[in-house]
């Protein structure tokens, strides 16, 4: 494996990255637990939201000259109105809060130690910003006895554990999405975890 390189962007700067890192999000998602039927289409709509916010950041590795894993953040304040929507039933301050979307490496690079970089990155990133006290990301909930899970598949539970995060069954959400094999798209739901910084 070549030696990885790394690069930031900031704000409307992601814009000039939205086709391979929407082309990374679809690969990797297309696994499970996501099984994404993703679309380029959706994906550029999907990554303006990280454009259009001046505090939003994306860390990404390369190798050569190609996308092989990337993350972001942004401030909870600038997201979709779907991904506020618990944090406000719940009565939470939005704008102390920095969300973490994807974290998307591909098979060939994991275990190197590049999970950990991309919190590290986020966390620093959230941390710069004085007024932000903690940190969350969302990732999907699907049931035990799903088919397409595989046999050997290992929940990253214990991994965001150790980073210092906690599950908040508080704060949930439903996201749609077309599943590998679905005719129609439907609302899967999602657990949010959090940790304060």
């Amino acid at each position: 494996m070549a030696d990885l390189t790394f690069k930031t962007y900031r704000g409307s700067a992601i814009k000039s990255v939205f086709e391979p890192l929407g082309q990374l999000r679809i690969t990797v998602f297309r696994t499970w637990p996501y099984l994404y039927e993703g679309s380029l289409e959706y994906e550029v709509s999907y990554l303006k939201t990280y454009s259009n916010s001046p505090r939003s950041f994306l860390f990404a590795a390369y190798d050569d000259d190609k996308m092989v894993g990337a993350t972001t953040c942004i401030p909870l304040s600038d997201e979709t109105a779907e991904v506020q929507e618990p944090f406000v039933k719940a009565g939470l301050d939005l704008s102390s809060i920095f969300y973490f979307g994807e974290s998307v490496l591909l098979t060939q690079y994991r275990g190197i130690g590049l999970g950990h970089r991309f919190f590290d990155e986020r966390e620093a990133h959230a941390r710069s910003f004085g007024n932000i006290k903690s940190t969350c990301f969302c990732g999907v909930v699907r049931p035990p006895d799903h088919p397409s899970r595989p046999l050997d598949y290992r929940p990253l539970d214990e991994f965001w554990k150790k980073r210092g995060y906690q599950p908040m069954p508080a704060l949930q959400s439903q996201f749609e999405w077309l599943d590998i094999g679905e005719a129609e798209p439907s609302l899967k739901p999602m657990l949010y975890w959090m940790k304060a910084i």
